[in-house]
């Protein structure tokens, strides 16, 4: 039997009312958006609004600031002294900037998966179970057992680990690392996934792997994935956003911006003339 609180989140998605709510709850709109590490300026007045229950890839050359703005959709800009963010991001309506809103509880609904595999000192088990614990969100040792269980299988892992639970989830391979960090970010029952370079770091067979787990996992949740592989933004995404020089050049359907660019940039980036 799932968790309660996986029937809870589960119930969401029955009736077209209650799937439209979670839709909602799961839209991005980041409007005029600039950010500043100290004096110097990293963005540049960034506007997108970003569909639920779908992959959007962040593209360009190193320093363009994809990656900037991926982290000022969970606030990790909060954690750099410098760091100050101008402009407005709302998640399901909701500023995520407000003096009100609770950063610990954003990071729940927004969970990220960073370009090294990060498991923590603990066993695979206790990787999974961390949120849950932390936030409260399973009542008894059965409900924790069957959320662990269900997370690595939707992060395609439990099949591997299931007789090693109480190993360390370091002692995995660097593929296996990937995929239990993303279990760990589903244990909080995100409505969100940031992806900053999930794959740099893996062989071939690794991020096949982790590419189909996105294409499964984007049925129910909202990911953005940064990533210099052009090649794998057209595989992954059904939209992508192209930045250069901290400005936001160019968004839209994957194949459009990949086939008919309409900005003479995107097109000399995506050939290859500069990158």
């Amino acid at each position: 039997m799932l968790p309660q609180f996986f029937c809870a989140a589960a119930s969401r998605n029955n009736g077209n009312e209650m799937g439209e709510s979670m839709n909602n709850q799961a839209s991005i709109h980041a409007t005029n958006v600039s950010v500043f590490y100290g004096a110097k300026q990293a963005l540049f007045e960034v506007s997108m609004q970003i569909a639920p229950q779908s992959v959007t890839a962040f593209i360009g050359p190193s320093g363009c600031g994809k990656s900037t703005f991926l982290r000022c959709i969970n606030r990790m800009n909060d954690l750099i002294p410098s760091a100050r963010v101008e402009g407005s991001i709302t998640l399901g309506g909701q500023e995520i900037y407000a003096d009100a809103m609770d950063a610990v509880h954003l990071r729940a609904r927004v969970g990220m998966v960073f370009q090294k595999p990060n498991p923590f000192p603990k066993s695979i088990y206790d990787n999974v179970a961390y949120a849950p614990r932390l936030h409260g969100l399973t009542k008894t040792k059965a409900d924790l057992d069957a959320l662990v269980e269900d997370c690595l299988t939707r992060a395609a892992l439990w099949h591997e680990v299931k007789d090693r639970l109480h190993e360390a989830g370091t002692g995995l391979s660097g593929g296996q690392q990937q995929r239990l960090c993303i279990a760990r970010a589903l244990a909080a029952d995100p409505q969100v996934i940031l992806m900053d370079e999930p794959c740099s770091a893996l062989d071939p067979i690794a991020t096949d792997k982790v590419e189909a787990l996105i294409a499964e996992l984007a049925a129910r949740y909202t990911i953005i994935i940064v990533t210099h592989s052009m090649a794998q933004a057209r595989r992954v995404s059904s939209t992508t956003a192209f930045f250069h020089m901290g400005n936001l050049i160019e968004k839209g359907s994957t194949q459009s911006v990949f086939e008919s660019p309409r900005d003479p940039k995107t097109q000399d980036y995506i050939t290859g003339r500069f990158g």
